[in-house]
């Protein structure tokens, strides 16, 4: 009897060896699920918030968009994409946000504005906040989060940014502008001008090299801080860029919203061959606003 228990509890633990093993495969091959590598990073909210940080607006992704504008229509810089409110280029899965490109042909407005027939060779998502935040007397220090895992593949250009009406009249901040086939960099800016669709801002753009962490294959947090006089820039926690240049003061007081997006090719890319384009997807945990 003994000797039979023992074998029963050796199979046991046998089975229990491989459920676990099982389970910890799954997680890693679904792209969607929380990775369990070390690798990945997610923001501990309690240290802000026991620093004096208040969070004024909250997105986990849990049910809906109901937070959000969904762009329909083509964009700017030369991007082919055709943003889509298809289940197929956007939707929620798990708690996190699915910003997916596709080759496709479909004809559709030639922006969100301009109704103008345009015909297109990629469709993917874009969404803005309804929520407009302000950097000002009132709140002096904004600090916009969320927690991304890039798009691979050539032509791919996610973005996390936030801007205001009438561009750039209430400015743009540009937390992340990445590449798909660049793994291990991306790049922040940002704009801000007098008249509608004239910037006064120049080389300001600023590429962060990354080291070992893939932005494609790991989450990471991207935040950026707005304050009278400055935009500091964090990813995983960690100062990585700070600006101080002119027109940055000319933003205080000014509102702007919240924008993320997945484009394709376009002047980012030096405008490629639409053969040379390889799709990805964007995905999106949170998204968090503090104030100080």
């Amino acid at each position: 009897m003994k000797f039979i228990t023992g074998i029963i509890r050796t199979i046991g633990l046998l089975l229990l060896i491989l459920s676990v093993f099982s389970n910890c495969k799954k997680k890693t091959t679904d792209p969607v699920a929380a990775s369990i590598d070390t690798m990945d990073y997610d923001q501990n909210e309690s240290v802000l918030i026991a620093a004096g940080w208040t969070k004024i607006f909250n997105e986990d992704f849990n049910s809906n968009l109901n937070q959000w504008v969904i762009w329909k229509g083509g964009a700017y810089n030369n991007e082919y994409e055709y943003y889509s409110d298809s289940s197929a280029n956007l939707s929620i899965s798990n708690g996190v946000l699915v910003i997916n490109a596709k080759k496709d042909s479909v004809t559709g407005a030639t922006t969100n504005t301009n109704s103008a027939p345009k015909s297109f060779g990629f469709t993917s998502a874009r969404i803005e906040s309804s929520t407009f935040f302000s950097a000002n007397t009132d709140t002096a220090n904004v600090r916009f989060s969320a927690r991304i895992k890039l798009p691979s593949g050539f032509g791919m250009w996610p973005a996390f940014w936030t801007y205001g009406n009438n561009w750039p009249t209430n400015g743009e901040i540009d937390i992340i502008e990445a590449r798909g086939n660049l793994p291990l960099q991306y790049s922040t800016n940002y704009f801000y001008g007098t008249q509608p669709n004239v910037s006064l801002v120049s080389n300001t753009s600023a590429t962060l090299i990354t080291s070992t962490k893939s932005l494609t294959d790991y989450w990471h947090v991207y935040e950026a801080i707005w304050a009278n006089d400055s935009l500091t820039y964090f990813l995983d926690g960690k100062v990585i860029d700070v600006k101080k240049g002119t027109y940055i003061g000319s933003m205080f007081g000014k509102s702007q919203k919240i924008a993320l997006n997945l484009a394709v090719g376009g002047a980012y890319f030096n405008n490629p061959a639409p053969s040379t384009i390889v799709t990805g997807t964007m995905y999106v945990d949170w998204v968090r606003v503090f104030k100080f």
